[in-house]
């Protein structure tokens, strides 16, 4: 299955892979991943290893054993266990490896954002395999992007890979949980990310594990949307890799759409967080919708959380259904004052009109682009 398009890979690894016993690093399911990563360098196909586990890697040096374990002894173990995890993916591999700790905030802020494409394009024209993880050890719950599936879909993106491959505990996709229904089949190709899709998902049964397969399937999305094809496959298997290699169809491939979002609108969509929400008329939503306009106060019916100028908004209709999302340019203080009113008026009741749109087009995204 390995396109011949696909000279860009991003691939996930799972703490269920990295320490399947949740007691430190073990090679068991890594030697093959480890063939796998060498083979495609050797036919140079560029990799990006987004790998789990310093957690789980590290958890043995920590005496703890209550649970849930509190998010300090949880950085604690992350700070051994990264070490381990990145000691062994080196000597599991015969190159150079770069490590890069990321957390939420480095792809909300747009120019750590690029920093970021930087870094990972320097680490590839010099050889260098990137190996990314989350910042763990001082990444708290308002930073942490929560999963490493979706923090490779964010990766991929960043990176413009061709494709992202998850690495899980399962075959792929199935039309129900294998584990609880015997008639469960693996489903080889979807095309389109629908409701449909994400109800046949269950939950993470793996106690070292954050994820699951919904995440799985969250990454998926955003790695489609940006024009990037996704493969979930089975970690576990060697002979996964092998028919990878082989050009043999093996997993569940989720296609790539034809129409790729730009950098900012992925970056905006995917990478930066809602800090409220707008609820527009009628009007404004057909105006944003059809004619790519932008958001004037005029068209504003209420302003709900506590945001800054720049954050991010969910723009809403009438129902409260998020259709849109975009950078405001008013703090949700002054916007609950000018909600409703025509742009001439926003001087006299603020003092001040920096700008006439609330929220620019350039700074929009349309949740179904």
């Amino acid at each position: 299955m390995l396109g011949k398009s696909w000279q860009r890979i991003v691939l996930k690894v799972g703490s269920a892979l990295i320490a399947p016993d949740g007691k430190g690093c073990s090679k068991r399911y890594l030697l093959a991943l480890a063939r796998f990563i060498s083979e495609c360098r050797q036919r140079k196909i560029e990799v990006i290893l987004v790998s789990s586990g310093s957690v789980a890697a590290g958890r043995h040096a920590i005496a703890f054993a209550h649970q849930p374990t509190p998010i300090s002894v949880k950085q604690a173990m992350a700070s051994v266990g990264q070490y381990q995890m990145m000691n062994l993916w080196q000597n599991l591999l015969d190159c150079y490896c770069g490590q890069l700790l990321l957390t939420h905030d480095d792809f909300n802020n747009r120019r750590r954002y690029i920093n970021i494409q930087n870094a990972l394009r320097t680490l590839l024209d010099n050889h260098v395999l990137p190996i990314i993880n989350e910042n763990d050890s001082v990444a708290t719950a308002e930073l942490k992007v929560g999963d490493n599936d979706n923090l490779a879909a964010l990766v991929a993106a960043a990176i413009d890979a061709d494709v992202l491959i998850i690495c899980s505990d399962v075959n792929g996709l199935y039309s129900a949980n294998p584990r609880q229904h015997k008639d469960a089949h693996l489903i080889s190709l979807v095309e389109t990310i629908s409701p449909a899709i994400f109800a046949m998902a269950g939950g993470s049964h793996h106690a070292v594990g954050t994820g699951g397969m919904v995440t799985k399937l969250q990454a998926a999305q955003k790695a489609s949307q940006q024009g990037i094809d996704t493969v979930i496959v089975n970690g576990q298997s060697a002979s996964a890799f092998e028919a990878l290699l082989a050009g043999e169809s093996v997993g569940t491939l989720f296609q790539r759409q034809q129409d790729r979002l730009s950098a900012k609108k992925h970056w905006l969509l995917h990478s930066l967080k809602s800090q409220g929400e707008i609820q527009l008329d009628s009007g404004a939503v057909r105006a944003l919708q059809e004619n790519g306009a932008s958001l004037l106060a005029k068209g504003i019916l209420s302003v709900s959380g506590s945001f800054d100028k720049g954050d991010a908004v969910y723009l809403c209709d009438e129902q409260g259904n998020s259709f849109a999302k975009g950078i405001c340019q008013y703090p949700a203080s002054e916007l609950t004052r000018i909600k409703g009113q025509h742009s001439q008026n926003i001087i006299t009741i603020l003092g001040y009109c920096p700008q006439e749109e609330v929220v620019h087009r350039n700074d929009l995204v349309l949740i179904t682009e």
